[in-house]
């Protein structure tokens, strides 16, 4: 039989349909099955499904429109059961070679073994779709011929499953010829093989016996290409939209990278940026045999002008006070490395003479008048600054530095500010009052001397209260309030901070049931250092504070820095692994502050990122503030996780991060923490700071616990 002797059937109007076909289903399925192979295996699972719908709705398609171009003697009709089943079959050929093209694993075998899976698929779905015609008499297949259908399918398949494989790395554009090759190829396989199949049953030597309920073929290609051709634009409009949201997904990636380099309000490199731009001038600094200077510079009196102007002020001053050490320094030399510190680099070999004039230059530039056109008409202010400096390499390697240069500065504010001191070991080694400081934390915990401060968090469509969360306070019998940047980092470093973290966890499951056991339900989430993260029994201790006081897992939060929780390593995922087996939450705290990996992050078993309120302070005046803080949420509503904005002050903060789509919000601009015996009378009695009413359910978002 010659095959091919009636090909001019190819390019019948239907079969042109059966084309455009047959290459829409290529396209759409070797394009779902590269996002099935690059994707989470959660997606993976939708997209793979969605190639074998592609697929499966091709092949059957070319089938109905194959048999609908035949010359026969007789009124070709389907039977629904029959045309259902072949579709079916098609979607499970698709299905079974698919799956093999997104193996996490691929390789030339495992391409042909795949294609050689499809194509016996293909026609046994095409030789299936015509036995149920039920044609007499019966077929009398040629094996040579099948055989024959069977390569073109086979061939036809692994060359295309070759060209789209997704781990080649190649450029953008090869990889799009290559998709449109393999879409060429594949869809001409589906197309041949079922040329070839059809010829081979010798149709026009049959008859179709009467049965009822047949589809005439003209009716039956009809509701095939209109059916076919939606279900396969619907699915390749899910893969385009998919694309637009990856898209956003990496500007808004790029944007959180390149923010997390710089300070939001004065766009100054922060010390991040600044301690690479030491690396490499130390490095030119040793290769030269020169030197180098820095200068630590913190502003005199800068919280008196934020509580006499107001922040707006304070920002403005801080700007002020950007542009005029910018004007003294070389490009890239300068950076904010606090809420009023700043350090100018000095290169080029510089003499101790030098930096010292140049602290004076620095002294006399901020010394100047600042209007503050951010406060009442009219005012202005001055401010002085203190300034320590150190040589490199007299005064400290590269490590240590910056730290010299701030002991240098914290001396020159001892001696009354308006100055600047050059380092002197002495001013590191007079650590007797820090090594009392150390001997009383050290007694803190068993005296019972450590208390949780509580600060309302708010929903911020409603207004309504949905926890609180609490800051950690050392009530020292002789030295009063101590503040937690005092001991926390000294726990820290001294290996203080496990016992003081698990009694923080304790204490904050046990305030947790006290409120809930007067009638005031709220989550609590607790925030862990990174020393808490290498403790290999931490999710136990977790799990037995929970049980100890009959809590419920779900209404405790863990909150962990972005630094700590991108680092990607065996150590950390086992310790999200454990955590999430407990049944608590998990968020990613000071969110913006690190380098966050986009594919990592989707592979935490997070809930909730929270913006660091470095990113809330500017919202009002600075749209790159505003960018970032919108790129943050809109990211979170992407992997469809809470933000939360902590630090708002203002009520134009408040409306710039609901209108973003923040989901909650703290900060002074509700209320100042308190004690837990404080937010219960106001939880009851209504005697608080401000009029905001309680959420009573207890699965609303989480209130923190954080140890600061």
């Amino acid at each position: 039989m010659d095959l091919f002797a009636d090909a001019a059937v190819l390019w019948a109007p239907t079969m042109l349909l059966a084309w455009l076909v047959a290459l829409l289903a290529a396209f759409v399925s070797l394009d779902l099955v590269g996002r099935a192979a690059r994707g989470r295996r959660r997606l993976a699972t939708g997209w793979l499904m969605g190639a074998a719908l592609g697929l499966g709705t091709g092949i059957w398609a070319v089938h109905v429109m194959s048999m609908a171009a035949q010359t026969v003697p007789f009124a070709l009709a389907f039977r629904p059961w029959g045309a259902m089943g072949a579709w079916m079959g098609g979607v499970a050929v698709g299905l079974a070679g698919m799956g093999w093209a997104a193996a996490r694993v691929i390789s030339a075998g495992t391409i042909v073994a795949g294609s050689a899976v499809l194509g016996l698929g293909v026609v046994a779905v095409q030789v299936g779709a015509i036995l149920a015609l039920g044609l007499r008499p019966g077929i009398d297949w040629s094996l040579g011929s099948l055989g024959l259908a069977w390569v073109l399918a086979w061939a036809g398949g692994g060359l295309a499953l070759g060209l789209r494989n997704v781990r080649s790395r190649v450029p953008a554009t090869q990889r799009r010829m290559r998709l449109g090759l393999a879409t060429l190829v594949l869809g001409a396989a589906l197309v041949l093989s079922q040329h070839v199949v059809t010829q081979a049953a010798g149709l026009p030597l049959r008859e179709l016996p009467a049965y009822d309920g047949r589809v005439a073929a003209l009716v039956m290609s009809l509701l095939t290409t209109v059916g076919s051709v939606s279900l396969l634009l619907a699915l390749l409009l899910w893969s385009l939209l998919d694309a637009r949201m990856q898209l956003a997904l990496r500007q808004a990636q790029g944007e959180l990278h390149k923010q997390s380099l710089r300070d939001p309000l004065t766009r100054l490199p922060n010390r991040l940026m600044f301690e690479g731009t030491l690396a490499q001038a130390v490095q030119r600094a040793n290769a030269a045999t020169g030197r180098l200077a820095l200068l630590f510079i913190g502003i005199d009196g800068f919280k008196h002008v934020n509580q006499t102007f107001g922040h707006r002020a304070g920002d403005q001053l801080l700007r002020t006070v950007t542009t005029r050490l910018r004007a003294l320094a070389m490009p890239h030399m300068v950076a904010r490395v606090g809420g009023d510190e700043f350090v100018l680099l000095i290169i080029g070999n510089p003499s101790v003479d030098d930096a010292n004039q140049l602290a004076v230059r620095v002294q006399d530039a901020l010394g100047r008048p600042v209007p503050l056109n951010g406060s009442d008409a009219g005012h202005e202010t001055s401010v002085s600054c203190s300034i320590g400096v150190a040589m490199y390499p007299e005064h400290g390697a590269q490590s240590t530095l910056i730290a010299h240069a701030d002991a240098a500065m914290r001396e020159a504010k001892n001696a009354g500010g308006a100055t600047h001191c050059l380092f002197e070991p002495r001013m590191i080694t007079g650590a007797r009052d820090q090594a009392a400081l150390l001997r009383d934390l050290r007694r803190a915990l068993p005296r019972g001397e450590f208390e949780l401060f509580y600060q309302p968090k708010i929903d911020a469509p409603s207004g309504q209260i949905t926890g609180v969360e609490a800051l950690l306070r050392w009530h020292h019998p002789k030295r009063g309030l101590i503040s937690p940047e005092v001991f926390v980092p000294m726990a820290e470093r001294f290996g203080l901070i496990g016992p003081i973290g698990l009694w923080v966890i304790d204490e904050a499951c046990r305030q947790a049931a006290v409120w809930r056991n007067d009638g005031l339900p709220m989550r609590v989430a607790v925030n862990l250092s990174s020393q808490q993260l290498r403790d290999a029994e931490l999710a136990t201790h977790v799990s037995a504070a929970l049980k100890k006081h009959k809590i419920d897992p779900k209404l405790l939060t863990c909150e962990i820095t972005e630094s700590v929780a991108m680092q990607d390593s065996v150590a950390t995922m086992s310790f999200f692994a454990a955590l999430a087996a407990v049944g608590v939450h998990i968020s990613i705290d000071d969110f913006g502050t690190g380098y966050s990996s986009l594919a990592y992050l989707r592979k935490l078993p997070a809930e909730e990122i929270k913006i660091d309120r470095s990113f809330v302070l500017d919202l009002e005046s600075s749209a790159d503030a505003r960018a970032v803080v919108d790129a943050v949420v809109k990211l979170g509503q992407a992997l469809h996780l809470k933000v939360v904005a902590e630090g708002v002050e203002t009520d134009g903060q408040y409306q710039i991060l609901r209108s973003l789509g923040c989901n909650e919000l703290q900060g002074f601009l509700f209320a100042k923490p308190m004690t837990a015996a404080a937010l219960a009378l106001w939880a009851t009695n209504d005697v608080g700071p401000r009029s905001l009413a309680f959420r009573s359910s207890l699965y609303q978002p989480a209130s923190v616990v954080a140890i600061r």
